[in-house]
């Protein structure tokens, strides 16, 4: 490795997943720097999301998380838990390689998970990593629903309170929206999060989409289009970095439509139609597209996995070797360096005299400054 020109050595490790580049710090004193260097971890980064390279599914049952890459699906890792609460955890957002866990804790009667959006995000702007929480409370007050919108910001490590506008405020007037499970979790495009507040008979006529711009802190509302202001079951996602909208016809099938352009028309993108292995459509989300996007990859139902062929309108199991627990939660995960790589050889006793200058950057690849006990 001495011998090779730097810029092989460095053009190598950019095709390496974040994992291995752990262990190749080892290797000298230049490798560590090189690795640890924050604008090889942004090259890295960027070229695998350009790439697609090094993607990697996490699988979360019960109290258990696992990774699988998708070229690899026979090489199931487990990963250790970073909140092992003794409760149930959620992840509930994943971006450049940072998974978002959430215990589900509330204190009190007037807080439940039913009444309570998430979103992780990155703000390119400012290059920070933002959490944001929105609560309402299930006990009226004197005006209204009392609601609260926090974001935490991992660059300045604290929680700052939003005050919402007014057009925006008068959406929660009302304690009208009873969330379906992760349907509050946040969907990350264009530099904001996403979140639907269904209808609800009596309050609100039409569903919307509201946004909170990660760079501003600013709640908003995005178009919806107008085909499906009064559909009752309704779900929000992200596909190639486009939003997308799921509308449930229960027993049949689900249309996604999509927002090819921020900000314009939606379209009918593609209808799903029921597989035989569901008695019904419970929860439908595209996660991405094959290398050659002639299918999707589907999560049907908390825990099934399969590619959708956009011509024949097939469906094919993706099929995890040795993963036949049941039901889980899947997430694509960036193998990334953002906040270190599960595996930091720092842990190793024999090697702690090669790295005692390097940086402190926590340990894990599913980062532990996101343990939110809220």
């Amino acid at each position: 490795m001495a011998n090779l020109p730097s810029d092989i050595v460095n053009d190598v490790f950019h095709r390496l997943p974040a994992t291995t580049l752990v262990r190749c710090r080892v290797l000298s004193k230049t490798c560590f720097s090189l690795i640890d260097s924050p604008d090889f971890i942004a090259s890295h980064l960027k070229r695998t999301l350009e790439t697609e390279e090094h993607l990697m599914i996490l699988l979360r049952s019960s109290r258990r998380l696992r990774t699988v890459y998708l070229d690899a699906l026979d090489k199931l890792s487990d990963v250790e838990h970073p909140l092992q609460t003794g409760g149930f955890t959620e992840v509930f957002g994943s971006v450049n390689g940072l998974i978002d866990f959430e215990p589900i804790d509330f204190p009190g009667p007037f807080f439940s998970r039913e009444y309570v959006f998430y979103g992780l995000g990155y703000d390119s702007v400012t290059d920070d990593y933002k959490v944001v929480r929105m609560i309402q409370s299930k006990q009226e007050g004197d005006d209204g629903y009392p609601f609260e919108i926090k974001v935490f910001s991992l660059k300045s490590n604290r929680w700052k309170r939003i005050h919402l506008h007014f057009e925006v405020q008068i959406l929660f007037i009302y304690f009208y929206y009873h969330l379906l499970y992760r349907r509050g979790n946040g969907v990350l495009a264009s530099n904001s999060l996403h979140w639907i507040l269904p209808r609800s008979q009596g309050h609100i006529a039409f569903n919307t989409i509201i946004r909170f711009d990660l760079a501003s802190d600013d709640l908003g509302v995005l178009s919806f289009p107008q085909d499906l202001y009064c559909e009752d079951d309704m779900d929000i996602g992200v596909l190639d970095g486009c939003l997308c909208l799921m509308c449930y016809s229960e027993f049949s099938h689900v249309d996604v439509w999509i927002l090819r352009e921020y900000q314009g028309e939606w379209s009918k993108f593609i209808t799903v139609p029921k597989l035989e292995i569901v008695e019904s459509f419970k929860f439908v989300r595209p996660l991405i597209y094959s290398k050659d996007r002639s299918k999707i990859l589907l999560e049907v139902n908390n825990g099934k996995l399969v590619w959708f062929d956009l011509a024949s309108k097939s469906f094919e199991t993706l099929v995890i070797k040795g993963c036949d627990e049941g039901l889980c939660n899947a997430e694509i995960v960036v193998s990334s360096l953002v906040l270190g790589c599960k595996g930091d050889p720092r842990k190793d006793p024999e090697k702690k005299k090669m790295m005692q200058k390097g940086n402190k950057r926590g340990d894990g690849f599913l980062s532990k400054e996101f343990k939110l006990k809220l």
